[in-house]
């Protein structure tokens, strides 16, 4: 028998204001694979994670995790199984010091974790801030560290991340680089990443699928299809 995906879905379709933005999009992840998504803006890329993650729910299709179909689930209830997300902005509570954010996480529910399990997270993603400092203070880079270590707190088993790589300079892209590596390679975590930086797909992606127009129109390794006429005319000819 073929075995399981990890993490998968099939034919989703969805429909917003009454548009179809996704039209019977298939995919499959598995334990340590990066899988990457590339498309010009407007494609769906960021609706199918919503879709993924639990926040929107499609018109058609279902969602897969271990074998198991997620479609009734919520966001925060996906997120308890080991689903996390990252977003294109990365938000932070500003009220909150990045110790009380971290505490926040820690005891959002139970089994509620201890402080060093945040630091443990911390140092994973290379995160040395002090925790009494405002999380309003933080860059961009900062931001994105702090919303990784509290995902990774919870030890997650998919990350669905929407374009790490925006706002961050060739250095910082090159610290996402190694610590996309080793969630996936060393802690074995599935990550599908949205993102236009190809330079870091490139680097990381065992595998791409190109969308536009709410469609997958190429799939594979990346430098496989990256000059292919479909995806030349999609992707780099509408930058």
């Amino acid at each position: 028998m073929p075995e399981t995906p990890y993490f998968s879905c099939e034919e989703l379709s969805l429909d917003l204001g009454g548009r179809e933005v996704l039209r019977n999009i298939s995919l499959e992840l598995r334990e340590g694979e990066v899988l990457g998504i590339i498309g010009p803006n407007g494609a769906g890329k960021t609706s199918l994670l919503e879709i993924l993650s639990g926040r929107y729910s499609p018109k058609a299709g279902n969602v897969y995790f271990k074998g198991r179909n997620i479609n009734g689930l919520s966001l925060f209830e996906r997120a308890r199984l080991g689903i996390g997300r990252t977003y294109q902005t990365p938000i932070v509570p500003e009220e909150l010091t990045v110790g009380e954010t971290m505490k926040a996480v820690r005891q959002a529910f139970r089994p509620w974790l201890t402080r060093f399990d945040a630091e443990y997270s911390a140092n994973l993603v290379h995160f040395r801030v002090p925790y009494d400092r405002p999380t309003v203070s933080l860059k961009t880079f900062e931001r994105r560290k702090l919303m990784m270590a509290c995902l990774l707190m919870r030890q997650p088993k998919v990350l669905l991340m929407d374009e790490p790589a925006a706002g961050l300079i060739n250095a910082e892209i090159d610290e996402i680089d190694q610590i996309l590596r080793m969630l996936s390679k060393e802690m074995n975590v599935a990550v599908l990443i949205v993102e236009h930086r190809i330079e870091l797909l490139e680097s990381i992606a065992d595998r791409v699928i190109v969308m536009d127009a709410g469609e997958i129109i190429a799939r594979g390794e990346l430098a496989d299809i990256i000059d292919s006429p479909a995806v030349r005319a999609a992707y780099f000819e509408t930058q």
